[in-house]
């Protein structure tokens, strides 16, 4: 092992940049054919959002009051910038459960017997990941236009607000990967991903106008980086249900979610690859 550091250390920086791409795209790759060969992984994961779609809709729809209208129709194209920001962040449990399940299994004992980027195996199942969120999001865009919903805003504006989702979506799986490299089980990492999920997407503007909530926790919706990304769909989408508060986020809230994820990136996948270094010793 110590003449592959040391070969490692004397590779010039542009060629390591390189094989660790290369790395991470080959472990991508495996990632995908491992969820092609299970597919019930990716079909339960479209249930669980296509459920919120269809009971938020017909059972909340008509007894929001958003913007002063209590109608179906207004609800609908309300809740579905919540729905979309809600099922990205969710992946967070499916990839730590992931990494946790390859470490339990000891891919981590034959990956570091290779000559490969240590960070390679958690970036690569990350894209991974991305590329399920994505498939999961074009799904759920076909059902909720079915239900009702409709964007009112150009081409370019739609893209741009799941392109904001998938990187707030990508974002949050180095969280998962940091509580998955932390835990000994898969099921822990499942619970523990979920867990501080649920306050992060409810004590939001996501299924509900921020307005009627109590001053402080209104104060704590609006910094939310959950609400940033909401807030953004929402005027990209040209959805009803804009929030008119003055906290920095949802006056900004296309900036303030780029800024937000690309702080989470920078912050996790440093403690991730840290956290796997140290486990891969």
């Amino acid at each position: 092992m110590s003449a592959v550091t040391d070969a490692v250390r004397r590779t010039p920086a542009g060629n390591r940049i390189g094989r660790s791409i290369r790395d991470s795209l080959v472990v991508a790759k495996r990632n995908l054919i491992r969820m092609v060969r299970i597919p019930e992984v990716v079909i339960f994961g479209l249930i669980q959002p296509i459920m919120f779609v269809v009971l938020f809709s017909y059972v909340f729809g008509g007894s929001m009051d958003i913007g002063g209208s209590t109608s179906p129709q207004v609800y609908r194209e309300f809740l579905m910038a919540g729905i979309f920001a809600q099922t990205v962040t969710f992946a967070t449990a499916g990839a730590g459960a992931g990494i946790a399940e390859d470490m339990h299994k000891g891919l981590v004992d034959r990956f570091r017997s290779l000559p490969m980027a240590r960070g390679a195996v958690l970036t690569g199942r990350t894209l991974a990941d991305l590329v399920q969120t994505a498939l999961t999001l074009l799904v759920l865009a076909v059902v909720a236009l079915l239900v009702g919903w409709r964007t009112h805003t150009s081409a370019g504006e739609v893209i741009g607000a799941f392109g904001l989702l998938l990187l707030t979506g990508y974002a949050f799986t180095w969280i998962g990967a940091v509580i998955g490299l932390s835990v000994r089980t898969p099921e822990a990492a499942t619970s523990g991903g979920l867990v501080w999920l649920f306050p992060v997407t409810f004590v939001s503007n996501a299924f509900v106008d921020s307005s009627n909530m109590t001053p402080w926790l209104r104060h704590i919706a609006d910094w939310n980086p959950f609400s940033a990304t909401v807030q953004a769909c929402r005027e990209l989408f040209g959805n009803p249900g804009v929030s008119t508060s003055d906290a920095w986020p949802m006056q900004h809230p296309v900036w303030a979610s780029l800024l937000y994820s690309v702080l989470i990136i920078g912050v996790f996948r440093t403690l991730a690859v840290r956290k796997y270094r140290s486990a891969a010793a």
